[in-house]
């Protein structure tokens, strides 16, 4: 099976994850048999910077992928992922390896409309170009996704801290 985690940079399995798919300068090819890691390449987005709907789920689709974990993407990414029989899964967050770890051990399920996508009232679909073009956006949906990591973490630390105690 392989597996397409949007990124940040290039540094394979120790990649921190990008909270876009689509937006991402890099994917990460994981391929794994059961649980076991059997390749690792990092890919560049060709689409970096600029794409039109549906142009990257059909990169990610011409790599073989199988499952695209990301911290977030639109339901019409949704939409297309499941067309090519994808399985797109978001909530992603950390390094690539983090993320591929909680997928493998079923705690990262599921895609949802990413809240920018929801905001502009696409629900499932939004109007082609729309959440692209909109920078102060995404750069909030970012925030927000980092506040969450954020948060997630200092509740790990906290529980730690208790136990040490």
């Amino acid at each position: 099976m392989r597996i397409a985690i949007s990124a940040d940079n290039k540094n394979g399995l120790d990649s921190v994850v990008s909270p876009h798919f689509g937006r991402c300068p890099y994917y990460i090819l994981v391929d794994v048999e059961g649980r076991e890691v059997k390749n690792v390449r990092a890919v560049d987005n060709p689409y970096y910077g600029h794409h039109a709907p549906g142009q990257v789920p059909a990169f990610i689709n011409s790599q073989g992928v199988h499952v695209m974990l990301t911290g977030g993407m639109g339901g019409r990414a949704v939409a297309f992922f499941q067309e090519y029989g994808i399985e797109p899964v978001t909530g992603a967050a950390g390094t690539v390896r983090h993320a591929l770890e909680q997928y493998l051990n079923g705690m990262l399920q599921g895609a949802a409309p990413c809240h920018e996508s929801v905001a502009h009232g696409h629900g499932q679909i939004p109007a082609p170009g729309e959440y692209e073009k909109d920078e102060a956006g995404r750069l909030r949906e970012e925030a927000e996704i980092l506040r969450r990591q954020l948060d997630e973490i200092t509740a790990r630390l906290e529980k730690l801290a208790k136990r040490e105690e």
